[in-house]
């Protein structure tokens, strides 16, 4: 495997190693989603093999895949039976090696989810434990004694009703924070994080970059499991509050980078939520426990107080305010992973664009704004193209367990069922589980056979062979974006680069500069923040888009030296317009353009 080296050459800056991953951009693969060709619905190994050149060509060096594991599918492979084995549904082993070996020739990478939070309670482990309640076993997972014939706390799970199911035989129960078919794994058993170590291990060995780790703050629990004071109808407490009482999760993961990842200088990316205030150092600073983590910020935009059903639009000005703020603080310590989707939220342009925006140029311009921020771009499937939210007639088209919970919120708030499924398919996970759009033909030329989820209807119009043949198609366009991000002559300053935001005071205007060698105005603090100061010397580009209905005109603070992307306009128009006396940028409604400008005024 390539491993880039060195040390980026400024005082500010020395503390940050740099590293293979450092520049690269990343896919997200939903294989169940993705392509299926063997005709049963379900996407498989052998679709996602077939497209690694569309990949390639796309700009992708790492690709996640979803969880591929022995599983129920209880919570779509998220409930692992057997952390050594392919699921079925999805191939074989050999042909995950060939997988493996295929991205090795076209020099990316093959990063999988870690699921070591809980597992499914069809794994051995659980099924030793329900054998051996008092056994070694036992201890793998939170079997605690009920209080009173009730549950030992007062705990909801994510999914919805009480966080513990009765133990068979016993007056014990056991602790799920999702569905009940996932037990929680106890991380205080030395014995339990050896075998999930050994785990790690094992596929870092068979060649995995790295992982896509998941929920991975609930692995730290307040082990008094305190009752809590209710925060919904049914009398119960979100689990998570638990989470954010307990203490001591750095040094647990400590613990799992020192025996794995430390050892491979693996690639690893954190869900994780409930950071405590000021530890975002601790998780990717120099020393960080992993090299990056997902912002998740902007999609905590559209949280509702109770539920989906009473979850808000995401307002510009908030968004950007959010966005921004993230920026200036994540780059004090090192790079965030940057997303617009995935599979767990709704699709990004019916989320984070006004209606009048949900267009090819809409998609163009959000995917602008969000690739050349400070960070790993992820883009996730079918966002090339611009996939949006499907349209749902019934709750029975769901798969999602989540989305059926959230139903049935909704319903016990009092909304009707038209309301309660409007609600839904605004939020739904199944939004970006829909299959991936690759043809007009069939199912959109997903599978020859039944597709496990709906297809969404828009498939005629919007779809991969179409946008191919489409120059102007947001296919092509991500394309160039992705190629001007990763090109020799501005890779340094979007990887390094500075994030300064422009603009603020416009109402409809997203700004910034990525500002090579210390230009910039932040402050860039004593970290990771004022990287890039060797490669990129006098760089500076402008990001600028209008998210507003009507033109707008900015006044430059800088002469445009290179026009290097516009989604609206052609780049010979573009540079024949803003030429090095342009004083003016006039940005027409859902344009986005990249500018290079001359760094001293």
């Amino acid at each position: 495997m390539n491993r880039e080296a060195g040390k980026t050459g400024n005082n500010l800056t020395d503390a940050m190693t740099r590293k293979w991953w450092h520049g690269k951009v990343a896919y997200q693969i939903y294989p169940k989603s993705f392509l299926d060709t063997n005709g049963d619905g379900i996407g498989d190994l052998r679709g996602i093999l077939s497209k690694l050149d569309y990949l390639k060509e796309l700009g992708i060096d790492i690709i996640w895949l979803s969880p591929i594991y022995k599983s129920p599918f209880v919570d779509q492979g998220y409930d692992i039976a057997d952390y050594y084995a392919i699921a079925e549904e999805f191939g074989t082993m050999e042909e995950f090696d060939e997988l493996l070996a295929e991205t090795k020739k076209r020099d990316m990478h093959i990063i999988m989810d870690l699921v070591i939070n809980h597992c499914s309670d069809q794994h051995e482990w659980f099924r030793k434990a329900l054998a051996d309640p008092e056994g070694e076993y036992a201890d793998y997972f939170y079997f605690r004694k009920g209080k009173d014939g009730n549950p030992p706390s007062n705990y909801r799970s994510y999914f919805g009703g009480s966080c513990w199911e009765p133990v068979p035989g016993t007056d014990k129960y056991y602790l799920h924070m999702f569905a009940r078919e996932q037990p929680d794994l106890n991380w205080e058993n030395p014995g339990l994080r050896q075998e999930l170590y050994d785990m790690v291990n094992w596929w870092l060995e068979k060649g995995l970059a790295g992982f896509r780790i998941d929920a991975i703050i609930n692995i730290k629990k307040n082990l008094a499991f305190p009752d809590l004071e209710p925060d919904g109808r049914d009398g119960l407490a979100s689990c998570w509050r638990m989470i954010e009482s307990a203490r001591g999760i750095g040094e647990l993961l400590e613990d799992l980078k020192h025996h794995t990842f430390s050892q491979y200088d693996a690639f690893t990316v954190a869900e994780v939520f409930n950071m405590k205030e000021g530890e975002l150092e601790e998780f990717i600073g120099p020393e960080g426990h992993f090299s990056t983590i997902f912002d998740f910020s902007a999609h905590s935009l559209s949280d509702g107080e109770h539920g989906w059903y009473d979850a808000p639009e995401v307002e510009f000005e908030k968004w950007r305010k959010t966005v921004i703020d993230a920026q200036l603080e994540i780059q004090k310590y090192g790079m965030e992973a940057n997303i617009i989707e995935n599979h767990d939220e709704p699709r990004g342009v019916s989320r984070f664009l006004p209606a009048y925006a949900r267009n090819a140029a809409g998609a163009k311009m959000l995917g602008t704004v969000s690739v050349l921020l400070r960070g790993i771009p992820f883009i996730y499937q079918g966002q090339e193209i611009g996939m949006c939210n499907a349209e749902w007639n019934s709750i029975q088209e769901f798969d999602d367990i989540s989305t059926k919970d959230q139903y049935q919120v909704a319903i016990e708030a009092g909304l009707s069922e038209k309301e309660a499924l409007t609600a839904c398919g605004r939020m739904s996970r199944d939004n970006a589980r829909t299959p991936v759009q690759w043809s007009s033909q069939k199912n959109a030329g997903f599978t020859t056979g039944t597709p496990w989820l709906k297809v969404n209807d828009n498939y005629k119009e919007i779809n991969v062979e179409s946008q191919e043949e489409d120059p102007d198609s947001v296919l092509h366009y991500y394309r160039k974006l992705l190629a001007l991000r990763k090109s020799p002559e501005y890779k340094e300053v979007f990887t390094y680069g500075e994030f300064v935001p422009v603009y603020e005071d416009t109402e409809s205007i997203m700004a910034y500069y990525r500002v090579g060698c210390g230009e910039g105005t932040a402050d860039a603090g004593s970290g990771a923040g004022a990287a890039g100061r060797m490669g990129c010397a006098g760089t500076r580009v402008l990001v600028a888009a209008n998210f507003g209905r009507e033109a707008v005109s900015l006044q430059l603070e800088y002469p445009v030296k290179k026009v290097l992307l516009s989604n609206r306009t052609k780049l010979s128009a573009r540079a024949e317009e803003l030429t090095l006396q342009a004083q003016t940028l006039i940005l027409e409604s859902c344009e986005a353009v990249v500018l290079e400008v001359v760094g001293d005024k």
